[in-house]
C-alpha cells in the first residue's frame, strides 16, 4: 500500500514549544536533541522564518574538528549583523555542534559575554542526541540551558503526515525520510542501513565517544537489533560476537547506545538497585525500523506470522514507552519470576504500571496478577487483545497513565 504523502510539511509539536521560547525574553540556549533523521534542522529553520526576528543557521558539519573558533567567528557575524540591521534582537542556530572539539567551552563564553554586554542574542544549538550534548552541557554550560526533546516520530504523527496505518507503523517504525520507499522494501531497508544506521553508529556513536572496539560496538547494535523484545545475558551475547571483549566493556556500550537513542536493555524490576543492575537485559529498540532491517522476512510474511508478529506488537509498545520515558520522567523495566512475567514496568517514584501486551502470540500469563500483588502500589493493564485497543494506546501520552494511579 503506498502511503499518503501530505506536500506542506508536517508540523511536530515540538514546532510551538521552540516558538514560544523564542518568543519569551533571552534566559535560557535552547538545545534540540535528538536522534537522527527526525527533523530537527528541519524543524528549526521552519521556526525561524515564521519569525520576524534577524537570524543565523549555520552547521559544523564539515568544519574541522579542532576549529573550535568557527563558533566565535560565527557568533561575531551574528553580532555583527545585528548592529548593521539595527535589530533589538537576533537569533544564532548552531546546528550539529558536537562535531567540534571543546564546544561548550567556546559556546559558554560567547554567550556570557553577550549576557555582560545585555546583548539580545538568542541561541538555540541541535545535536544528533543526548549522548552527543550531555557532556557539555554538564560540564560547561550548567544552568544556562533548556533541552528540548525529539524523539523518533509516534505513530499519531505518522499516519497524519503519511497516512500509514497502524500495521505499517509497528512494522516500519518512525523515520519520515523513508515514508515512501515502504512499497519496494529492499530499498528501503537499504535506505535504514546506509542513511540511518551506519551513520548512527559511526559518527553519531563512534566517532563521538571513547569507542575502543568498534567493530564490538557495530556487532552489539546488530545483535541487539535482532533480539528487541528477548532477554539476553552479557555473557550470551559475548557467545555470538566475533569481536572480542568482556561484559563491563559491553554494559558500558549498550549503555552508550540507550543514551542515542538506538538500543537499549531494560533491567528486571526489582525493590533494590543492585538486583536491577545486575539483572539479564531485555534488548529494545527505539525504532522498529532497526528490528525490522535486522531480521524482517518481508511485511507480508511477518503479519501473519502471529509469533513473529506478536514479537514485532511487543517491541512496538517498547519503543513507544522508551522513547516517552525522558519527557514524562519515569524508568522502563520488565519482571519475569520463574514462569510469571509482564512485558514492561513503569516506574514514578512510588507509583508502579505493570502492561502486559496481548496480541494472540502466546497463552494467559498469570504475570500481571502475581506482580499486582507482590507490589501494592501498581496499576496494571492489559494492551492489545483484550484490553486497551493498540492504536488507542499508542496514540495517547504514558503521562496520562500515572494521571490514572492518582
Amino acid at each position: 500500500m503506498q502511503p499518503r504523502i501530505i506536500k506542506v510539511m508536517y508540523r511536530r509539536y515540538i514546532y510551538d514549544i521552540l516558538l514560544e521560547r523564542l518568543a519569551e525574553p533571552r534566559q535560557f540556549i535552547q538545545v534540540i536533541a535528538g536522534p537522527r533523521q527526525v527533523g530537527k534542522s528541519t524543524m528549526v529553520n521552519t521556526v525561524l522564518k515564521e519569525m520576524n526576528v534577524p537570524y543565523i543557521f549555520e552547521t559544523a558539519d564539515g568544519q574541522d574538528y579542532e576549529d573550535s573558533e568557527w563558533i566565535s567567528r560565527i557568533w561575531a557575524s551574528a553580532r555583527a549583523n545585528m548592529q548593521v540591521l539595527n535589530s533589538d534582537c537576533f537569533i544564532l542556530a548552531i546546528d550539529e555542534i558536537h562535531k567540534l572539539n571543546n564546544w561548550s567551552e567556546y559556546v559558554k563564553k560567547e554567550w556570557d559575554k553577550d549576557t555582560l554586554d545585555n546583548l539580545n542574542i538568542k541561541v538555540v544549538i541541535l545535536g544528533s542526541s543526548r549522548l552527543l550534548l550531555k557532556y557539555g552541557l554538564d560540564e560547561s554550560l550548567a544552568g544556562r540551558f533548556e533541552i528540548i526533546r525529539m524523539s523518533h516520530w509516534d505513530y499519531p504523527e505518522m499516519r497524519e503526515a503519511f497516512g500509514w496505518t497502524l500495521e505499517q507503523y509497528i512494522y516500519y517504525g518512525g523515520y519520515p525520510g523513508s515514508a515512501r520507499l515502504i512499497s519496494d522494501e529492499r530499498r528501503w531497508k537499504r535506505y535504514i542501513r546506509d542513511s540511518i544506521v551506519s551513520p548512527s553508529v559511526d559518527k553519531d556513536v563512534i566517532m563521538t565517544t571513547h569507542i575502543y572496539k568498534p567493530e564490538l560496538m557495530r556487532s552489539l547494535f546488530n545483535l541487539g537489533c535482532a533480539y528487541s523484545g528477548k532477554e539476553l545475558s552479557l555473557n550470551k551475547m559475548l557467545g555470538q560476537l566475533q569481536e572480542s571483549g568482556n561484559v563491563t566493556t559491553l554494559s558500558n556500550y549498550l549503555t552508550t547506545l540507550g543514551e542515542a537513542n538506538l538500543l537499549c536493555g531494560l533491567s528486571k524490576y526489582a525493590n533494590d538497585d543492585a538486583r536491577r543492575y545486575n539483572s539479564v537485559p531485555k534488548l529494545q529498540v527505539f525504532n522498529q525500523a532497526f528490528l525490522t532491517v535486522a531480521t524482517g522476512n518481508g511485511f507480508k510474511s511477518d503479519f501473519v506470522s502471529p509469533e513473529r508478529w506478536g514479537r514485532w506488537v511487543e517491541s512496538a509498545i517498547g519503543a513507544y514507552l522508551v522513547n516517552h520515558a525522558d519527557e514524562d520522567d519515569y524508568k522502563v523495566y520488565y519482571w519475569r519470576e520463574r514462569n510469571d512475567e509482564v512485558d514492561f514496568i513503569l516506574r514514578r517514584e512510588d507509583k508502579l504500571i505493570a502492561i502486559e501486551v496481548k496480541s494472540g502470540r502466546r497463552g494467559t500469563n498469570a504475570g500481571l496478577e502475581v506482580f499486582t500483588k507482590k507490589y501494592n502500589s501498581t496499576m496494571a493493564i492489559m494492551v492489545g487483545t483484550g484490553g486497551i485497543p493498540l492504536d488507542v494506546f499508542l496514540s495517547s501520552s504514558p503521562e496520562k497513565l500515572f494521571n490514572l494511579t492518582t
